[in-house]
């Protein structure tokens, strides 16, 4: 996809402004997180973009495609949850693949897993590693909360053992039949982004915990947190003293998103955002399995990722850290900074990489 040019963004950017406007006649805004979303007093969200036009193409979706392209297919399941399967061209020709589950990100509140911020990165890694990715699409706050999304992320693994069990008459669905034919369910990854590393987590800690009995045939094999959302009440050192370079991520965006995700009347302390510290559970009593988690050197929440991965360490936790030198928060969603910075192209292949060598050695 290229870029838009001038002209285009200002005209993209006028509309999205002026339909912003329109949709407010005879409501009041109550809320809102600059350039992201607009909280009116009836309930109702606006998540028209209205902030720099450049970073449009970015969340421009990018439609389902049964004839393979660079190496993989990609389907659409609807379903409860909705579905978005990226296949390896191995895949189709009888090879069994581990299976990637991702969360997407976008604090809980925006986003979608159709966005081509994303679909860059997760084609890649599907045709890398090889794996099947299975993309979940996530309910959005301040609509709906958490555990929202907790349960929404334990019904996609619910959906996913379905198909496992399913013969292809019941299934119904060509989409799903080429699931089920190309997965080794036994062999199943969390991944997830920002807000979705959080839910990494969470998911785990939920299957964990029902007991390998409850979920057979499927089993997680491994997590992935990629810069998780995990923050304290607080600031950190590395919040407070560095600075957001990219409009996809500001302290702004972190306090505002996570004020309408969160339980109402709790804090960046909840176990949700804060899942080492003292209001959640002792982190030897959580039943995760083995971890990869990437951090950036110079992301906000830096400090408060690598907490997390010392506090996994004393709890005699299997946790695996990469840290990315000289990069900022979700560093790799960004398509063109990847095809033309070549130091994010170089710690882009590192992260793939890293993936790689976790899948393979569980």
């Amino acid at each position: 996809m290229a870029i838009a040019t001038e002209s285009q963004q200002a005209q993209v950017q006028a509309a999205a402004t002026d339909a912003v406007a329109a949709a407010a006649v005879g409501r009041k805004v109550v809320d809102e997180v600059s350039g992201w979303l607009s909280v009116f007093d009836d309930g109702t969200v606006d998540r028209t973009w209205t902030g720099p036009p450049e970073a449009l193409p970015l969340m421009q979706p990018v439609p389902a495609y049964a004839e393979p392209r660079d190496g993989h297919t990609l389907h659409d399941l609807p379903g409860e949850p909705n579905l978005r399967v990226y296949l390896p061209e191995v895949a189709l020709a009888g090879r069994r693949l581990p299976v990637v589950v991702q969360l997407h990100g976008g604090g809980f509140c925006i986003s979608h897993p159709s966005w081509l911020m994303y679909h860059h990165f997760y084609a890649r890694l599907a045709c890398a590693l090889p794996a099947v990715v299975v993309a979940v699409e996530l309910p959005l706050a301040p609509e709906r909360r958490l555990p929202a999304h907790v349960d929404t992320g334990v019904d996609a693994l619910r959906r996913l053992r379905s198909i496992a069990l399913s013969d292809d008459a019941a299934l119904g669905d060509p989409a799903a039949e080429l699931l089920r034919t190309a997965a080794d369910f036994s062999r199943v990854f969390l991944i997830g982004d920002s807000s979705g590393g959080n839910l990494v987590h969470l998911v785990g800690a939920r299957v964990g915990g029902d007991g390998a009995d409850s979920w057979a045939p499927l089993r997680v094999a491994g997590g992935i947190p990629l810069h998780p959302g995990f923050v304290h009440a607080t600031r950190s050192k590395s919040e407070l003293e560095l600075r957001p370079d990219s409009v996809f991520f500001t302290l702004d965006m972190l306090d505002k998103f996570l004020a309408m995700a969160l339980p109402e009347g709790a804090t960046k302390d909840h176990p949700y955002t804060c899942p080492m510290g003292p209001n959640a559970p002792p982190l030897e009593s959580v039943p995760l399995p083995p971890l990869l988690v990437a951090v950036a050197e110079n992301d906000l929440i830096r400090d408060t990722n690598l907490e997390y991965c010392d506090a996994l360490r004393a709890a005699g936790k299997d946790v695996e850290v990469l840290v990315s030198r000289g990069m900022s928060h979700t560093f790799y969603l960004n398509k063109y900074a990847v095809d033309m910075d070549p130091a994010t192209g170089e710690r882009t292949r590192e992260l793939v990489d890293a993936i790689k060598s976790f899948v393979d050695r569980h």
